[in-house]
């Protein structure tokens, strides 16, 4: 099935700010064929259908971040404004606010984005949940396996035995 916009796309734009995973508002603008101040307005005109855990406007120090990580070319880049970040809620949200055939289809695609990295988070937990539970078993298994192989040692080991000297003692002559 083919998607408006490559997934690959949208996965590279999906960042962690504030310990959640969000969209900026000038990707999402170039995703939905909008201009920022346009997406802004829209969402400006609709702001109660965006409380704080589904946007948040970025701080100074947080778009700092964000040019010296290389995520964005420059602070010029949001147009003088801090930028808005939209959780996966917001970025549903925005469907209804940007209400064109395009919105719905990137919308979609968005949605799937966050749904598989979702996945791959829980299969990374489990794989390392996995990993550790299997560290542990071998170690103990090693604390059994050096003690048959202790076991193995002792029984190789030719056995010690007292040999009693075969013969007579000369007594010491006088």
């Amino acid at each position: 099935m083919q998607t408006i916009v490559p997934a690959e796309v949208i996965e590279r734009r999906i960042f962690l700010i504030r310990r959640q995973k969000v969209m900026l508002s000038s990707h999402l603008a170039e995703l939905y064929a909008v201009e920022t101040r346009v997406l802004n307005q829209a969402v400006k005109r609709n702001i109660t259908r965006f409380p704080e855990d589904f946007m948040f406007q970025l701080t100074g120090s947080e778009t700092e971040q964000l040019v010296s990580q290389i995520v964005i070319p420059h602070k010029k880049y949001f147009g003088g404004s801090m930028p808005y970040a939209f959780t996966e809620q917001g970025v549903a949200m925005l469907s209804s606010v940007l209400n064109s055939e395009r919105a719905i289809q990137v919308n979609i695609a968005i949605m799937r984005a966050f749904v598989k990295l979702k996945e791959m988070l829980s299969t990374n937990k489990e794989l390392a949940h996995n990993l550790a539970q299997l560290e542990r078993k071998i170690e103990k298994h090693d604390g059994e396996i050096k003690l048959i192989f202790d076991a193995i040692r002792q029984l190789m080991a030719p056995p010690e035995t007292k040999k009693k000297k075969i013969g007579f003692k000369r007594e010491a002559e006088s």
